[in-house]
């Protein structure tokens, strides 16, 4: 009969997807795993558009900042945006942990994602202001390089210019002093952890 054979032919299309579905219903949507860590950090080459008040981590307007300049140091990349709330959790953290980091000789760096730079402007100052700087990403290039699954998201890169951790979500002051310390002792022979899974972050742009 043909409602049979529709059954089945529904039920022999049907099923593929009610067997992936029940996979993720057992998956943790925070546990999302990063083969970067470990890897050589894509390099990059961006602008500064905003330039941080702690003296240590500042840096002009308009000058050009390239990672590769900062090989023998720890670096921190940020990535956020005006319109990420999740953003608006861990600024306050970010900018402690730049004061404190900063003694330490290790740079820290916002780059902003799929935003305009007028809009980080006002977001910092609407947050009170940022102790390091922050970075264009023309075209999320960088983003894209770095397998951005969305915003917050924040790199930990050691001496040797590798991915030593990543954050995934909102960070806070004492994980990532924490985990900045570890690859300091380390110096660059530590090796990578696996990804750090705190909170799925915001995807794509209002």
């Amino acid at each position: 009969m043909d409602w049979k054979r529709a059954f089945m032919v529904t039920g022999a299309i049907g099923a593929p997807f009610i067997a992936l579905l029940a996979f993720g219903m057992t998956r943790d949507p925070r546990q999302i795993p990063s083969p970067l860590p470990g890897k050589a950090a894509p390099t990059w080459t961006h602008e500064v558009f905003a330039p941080g008040a702690d003296p240590a981590q500042q840096r002009t307007v308009g000058d050009t900042v390239r990672l590769a300049d900062l090989k023998g140091k720890v670096v921190v990349v940020n990535f956020w945006a005006s319109w990420c709330l999740a953003c608006r959790d861990e600024h306050a953290d970010l900018s402690e942990a730049a004061q404190q980091l900063a003694s330490r000789g290790v740079k820290v760096f916002g780059m902003l994602y799929n935003d305009q730079p007028a809009n980080g402007v006002r977001w910092i100052a609407d947050m009170g202001g940022q102790s390091y700087p922050s970075l264009t990403d023309p075209g999320a290039r960088t983003a894209i390089d770095y397998g951005l699954y969305g915003v917050p998201e924040t790199f930990v890169i050691d001496q040797t210019g590798k991915v030593a951790h990543k954050f995934i979500g909102p960070v806070t002051a004492t994980a990532l002093i924490a985990k900045v310390d570890s690859v300091l002792k380390a110096g660059g022979a530590g090796g990578a952890d696996s990804a750090a899974k705190t909170a799925v972050p915001a995807k794509g742009a209002p």
